[in-house]
């Protein structure tokens, strides 16, 4: 079962939806012993990067999710600032990340351009492999956001996009991927990219 982890702060019910287009069955839930016996996690969010830790040390959630992930080695997908929580902390508040990537979350800085940085956008595949499957560098997907995620090793690199500088899209670490965009608002090729998910 694809388990959605409700922590307060995502698009629970678009990702549900999208999950559902592909022919995929998912579950939201913020139940410890569910997320410990998915077969894959989505790790959604919106808002900001201390609350969203806040709510995941509240619900009692980050002892599940550490050893889903770092012992059980389940895939997992984090979107947005699901993705950005999986680092080491972030400019924006004072909470310590979930630390699975070696990475920090920066904030765009620019006088010519419009942050946050919000619209379609393209991607630049930097590592090829079972999630890059059916999308190339034409592929274009949906962004809402103000930081960005800075990784201190680049072979955890998946995706980079350009926005007046080139930023972390999409990194991977083993069964941990997350991306900086929003597959469930991306159409066929979020579509495509949360197929690639399943299928990994």
């Amino acid at each position: 079962m694809i388990v959605i982890v409700d922590y307060k702060m995502g698009n629970l019910g678009s990702i549900k939806n999208m999950l559902k287009k592909i022919g995929v069955s998912s579950l939201i839930s913020a139940d410890p012993e569910q997320i410990a016996k998915a077969s894959k996690i989505i790790l959604p969010g919106v808002g900001s990067f201390d609350r969203a830790m806040e709510n995941i040390n509240k619900l009692n959630l980050k002892k599940v999710l550490d050893e889903a992930v770092l012992i059980n080695k389940t895939p997992i997908l984090g979107i947005c600032l699901g993705m950005q929580i999986m680092t080491n902390g972030s400019q924006e508040g004072n909470q310590a990340g979930l630390s699975w990537i070696d990475g920090e979350c920066i904030k765009f800085k620019s006088k010519n351009l419009r942050i946050p940085h919000m619209g379609w956008n393209y991607i630049k595949i930097e590592d090829k492999n079972s999630m890059t499957l059916e999308l190339n560098n034409r592929s274009k997907f949906y962004f809402v956001h103000s930081y960005f995620v800075s990784l201190k090793d680049k072979r955890n690199l998946l995706f980079s996009t350009q926005y007046e500088i080139e930023f972390c899209s999409a990194f991977h670490y083993k069964n941990i991927f997350g991306v900086q965009f929003h597959p469930e608002k991306s159409h066929k090729f979020g579509m495509q990219f949360l197929t690639n998910f399943i299928n990994f």
